[in-house]
């Protein structure tokens, strides 16, 4: 029994010394790693006992990584997980989400493109984790928005983890120039911000002597419209009364007076008389070429515009700049975006226990890391990008091959609790858009109502959408007047419209 046992130990011992030797070896030539052959070992033997995750996310690309990419690889040793990606074009990615579901092989990670009837009904079946009393043990995770992940639960209750994205994003693009042209200062006020579209229709901003240019462009796109009721004091989309009682915010008492003001820079000629046909692919054509001085839009359409304006006349070297809002009635307000794009969910067909589920979360939290998210992003650097003179160069750019190692892992990025990865320098209108952006956070107007899902909606809301829509934009170029809004609002409500009231009430005391 003795000697058995020596040779078992000495055998033992003769396959661990193998290990040892081809872990060195294999991690000796790994390209960007910093740490020295101890660290890689420790890597090498957790491997074993690495937990396998498949996770499925959107390719904006045809050739998307293989798992023999490096980068891949490297994300595996950061977050100790053997990774299988499961790529779906984004140009379908709606329509590969459902098959998959309903394949019932879920992926352990799932990148939800949103609360579509198919996700919420999957939810309402239990095949997804519901994570938001697991989310406090995690050092990123539990720095989430508030706000972003109410925007992105269901009934308050959180089955994904959101991919954020700027809550602030929406401001006012200006034509610098034309303000320098005029001797006039960014507009502060409501009434700032018609003087100015006065002056940009009426004053040759441009100089050339031609009666030629108008105020602002909007596009059929509602959004401007949406963006510039929040600062006439308008909920977005539900208000809340002293009572607790929520109300759509078309009958808040503000409303009113934000369509006039609406109407009033129609009538005037200070907006595009075919806004209500407008292609949204063309929204920023007018101010590109000098036609129109402003568009109400996301703030970083301000830098795209400026390129587009600079290759054009290299001699117009500074023409955009952005502000955030202008105060109202009742002070400074902006209407947010969701916060996010799709989110990342996980199975309970392929995590079966408590255990699994917080190891997937400890993945998705470690992707949050500034490591993690330079590798998803920039790639490795020496490999993918590199840094001259403290400045980042990409080197994948005009390189396919190196792009299709790297390209597409961001989609698993949440950017909790910031965004970490490394950005190209910036120009001064990219950091003033920046700046906004974080300004914008403490003024937006939240919605009381964004995680409730209601029955009502998903029969009948493009009809209740429609409805109140058509009214505003009718009332804007004249077609109808204050009684043809309320028997809009009286259509609204005999339409579904009181019963959507009730059932979105009812959500919110449930709530509560």
């Amino acid at each position: 029994m003795k000697s058995k046992f020596l040779r078992y130990l000495l055998m033992g011992l003769f396959v661990v010394g193998i290990l040892v030797v081809t872990g060195c070896s294999d991690n000796s030539d790994t390209a960007g790693s910093d740490s020295g052959d101890s660290g890689s070992e420790q890597t090498d033997e957790s491997s074993e006992e690495r937990m396998h995750l498949r996770v499925f996310a959107p390719t904006f690309t045809t050739e998307p990584p293989t798992d023999d990419s490096p980068v891949l690889k490297k994300i595996e040793d950061y977050t100790n997980k053997k990774i299988t990606m499961e790529w779906a074009p984004n140009s379908n990615i709606d329509d590969k989400f459902n098959i998959t579901l309903s394949s019932g092989d879920l992926p352990h990670v799932m990148m939800v493109p949103g609360k579509s009837p198919s996700f919420v009904s999957a939810v309402e079946d239990g095949a997804f984790w519901e994570l938001g009393s697991y989310l406090e043990e995690y050092p990123n995770l539990s720095q989430a928005n508030e706000i972003i992940m109410n925007n992105s639960s269901i009934n308050g209750d959180i089955y994904g983890i959101p991919r954020t994205r700027d809550l602030g994003r929406n401001g006012v693009i200006i034509r610098k120039d034309w303000l320098e042209n005029l001797s006039l200062e960014k507009p502060e006020t409501i009434d700032d911000f018609y003087n100015m579209l006065k002056a940009f229709s009426e004053e040759d901003p441009d100089g050339n002597g031609t009666d030629d240019t108008y105020g602002m462009v909007v596009s059929k796109y509602e959004g401007p419209w949406d963006v510039m009721q929040t600062w006439f004091g308008v909920p977005n989309k539900w208000g809340e009364d002293e009572s607790g009682e929520l109300y759509p915010f078309f009958m808040d008492d503000n409303y009113l007076e934000s369509l006039n003001f609406f109407k009033k820079l129609y009538d005037e000629g200070l907006v595009n008389d075919d806004f209500a046909v407008m292609d949204p692919a063309q929204w920023s054509d007018p101010v590109i070429s000098g036609e129109a001085g402003v568009q109400v839009n996301v703030l970083d359409e301000g830098h795209r515009i400026q390129e587009k304006i600079i290759d054009a006349n290299p001699d117009n070297a500074d023409p955009i700049t952005v502000i955030k809002t202008v105060e109202g009635p009742t002070g400074l307000h902006n209407l947010p975006t969701s916060g996010y794009s799709g989110m990342l969910s996980v199975s309970k067909t392929s995590v079966k226990s408590e255990e699994e589920l917080k190891q997937v979360l400890d993945f998705l939290d470690k992707m949050n890391d500034e490591e993690a998210q330079k590798l998803a992003e920039n790639g490795i650097e020496g490999k993918h990008y590199e840094k001259v003179d403290g400045e980042y160069q990409s080197k994948v750019k005009d390189d396919p091959a190196l792009q299709a190692e790297v390209d597409g892992f961001n989609q698993m990025l949440m950017y909790i609790p910031e965004a970490k990865s490394i950005k190209p320098d910036s120009s001064p209108l990219r950091e003033l858009e920046t700046q906004l952006k974080v300004e914008n956070e403490d003024i937006v107007v939240a919605n009381p109502a964004e995680s409730y899902i209601s029955e009502v909606y998903s029969k009948k809301g493009q009809q209740l959408d429609n409805i109140i829509l058509d009214a505003r934009i009718k009332y804007i170029v004249g077609q109808i007047d204050e009684a043809g809004l309320e028997d809009a609002v009286e259509r609204w409500k005999s339409s579904g419209g009181t019963e959507y009231i009730e059932e979105i009430n009812q959500l919110h005391q449930d709530a509560q």
